[in-house]
């Protein structure tokens, strides 16, 4: 297998652990204390979230299947941060650390969707763009809670 297929099979393959990784803290949060956040009346449904994630680390994974040499650095960094933000505020109940969290990953995938500008892989940057506006609705949804908190 050469280093370039490696690559482009490896990312896909980090994404999906990364999702495993980022799901495990639910199972160490207690969830009473999530329900007693006071949260903004745009607040998704619950299972809203675990039919949106599973649609978006798809589309994340293609994207990094086809643009692999490009993406590959930066791509790998975001996913760290993205797992962390589950743990960190689920887990660890820490919402504002969450919401820094989440702002740096907005500011790697800007970055990476810049990559792909420059590139000029037009359907990888459309296939990004949902999970951008994801996290920047996840963001405002964090810093609600944030706030009202």
């Amino acid at each position: 297998m050469t280093k370039n297929l490696l690559l482009k099979v490896s990312l896909p393959i980090l994404t999906f652990f990364a999702a495993w990784l980022g799901g495990l803290s639910t199972y160490y949060t207690d969830w009473s204390w999530y329900e007693s956040l006071s949260k903004p009346s745009f607040n998704p449904p619950n299972y809203l979230f675990g039919i949106v994630w599973p649609i978006l680390y798809l589309l994340m994974s293609i994207v990094s299947f086809l643009n692999a040499k490009t993406i590959y650095k930066l791509y790998f960094l975001q996913l760290v941060v993205n797992g962390l933000w589950s743990w960190i505020f689920f887990a660890f109940q820490s919402i504002g650390l969450a919401f820094l969290d989440i702002v740096v990953l907005i500011f790697l995938n800007i970055l990476i969707m810049k990559q792909l500008r420059e590139k000029q892989a037009w359907l990888s940057l459309m296939l990004y763009t949902p999970y951008i506006l994801w996290i920047t609705f996840a963001s405002i949804l964090n810093l609600s809670i944030l706030v009202l908190s």
